[in-house]
């Protein structure tokens, strides 16, 4: 009776084991499935936020905001040595660059991104954000800007990115590897926001008010 015991707990692990694989890559493929497909026409918002990490995020952003669209820009995530003048000329800025767009030095990932557009938003009291990012991005964008900022309506403005083709990924390696690794981090961010909440920047603030008095 005794010896039947291990090779039932083996069999238990073993069905476990497959049912979370089984549960990876369902989720997996509804994530890739889900992902944006273009970026919408007619957006209307406070600001624009355009995170960093490749030239047509910028470049669609700066478009965007030149059109008209949103009071301010922020661009963050900018490197500490790219100056204004240089990256209006890389983005194909204009006279709305030169008086509203804002550079944001602070953030290293995305979770820093929210944190600093959260503050960037409350410090100018926005309600509502056009994010700007890759569309394979931007699932995990919008789960750590929600967390920082609840109140605040998001507009999602995703960006086709050059050689990772979303839409085809079975047929890249390159497609199918940083869907595969985007993917897990997004997990992770719904994991970590669930389980570790960010304080919102306009409580935060509130706060410090309250302290001053």
């Amino acid at each position: 009776m005794q010896g039947s015991a291990p090779p039932t707990r083996h069999r238990l692990g073993g069905r476990i084991l497959l049912a979370v694989v089984v549960a990876y890559a369902v989720g997996f493929l509804v994530f890739v499935a889900t992902l944006p497909k273009a970026e919408p026409g007619g957006v209307r918002a406070d600001g624009i936020v355009a995170l960093t990490g490749g030239a047509e995020r910028l470049d669609a952003a700066t478009a965007l905001f030149e059109s008209g669209v949103g009071k301010r820009l922020l661009i963050t995530g900018v490197h500490a040595t790219t100056t204004k003048p240089a990256l209006k000329i890389l983005t194909h800025g204009g006279r709305r660059f030169d008086c509203c767009a804002d550079l944001g030095f602070q953030a290293t990932n995305t979770h820093g991104n929210a944190a600093e557009a959260a503050q960037w938003a409350q410090a100018h009291g926005y309600r509502s954000l056009i994010v700007v990012t890759a569309a394979y991005h931007m699932p995990r964008s919008l789960t750590e800007f929600s967390a920082q900022m609840p109140h605040v309506k998001l507009i999602a403005y995703p960006v086709t990115s050059m050689n990772i083709d979303v839409h085809a990924w079975w047929r890249s390696p390159v497609a199918f590897s940083v869907l595969q690794w985007e993917y897990a981090k997004y997990l992770g961010s719904i994991a970590l926001t669930s389980l570790f909440p960010p304080r919102p920047a306009d409580a935060a603030t509130r706060d410090n008010r309250s302290d001053s008095v």
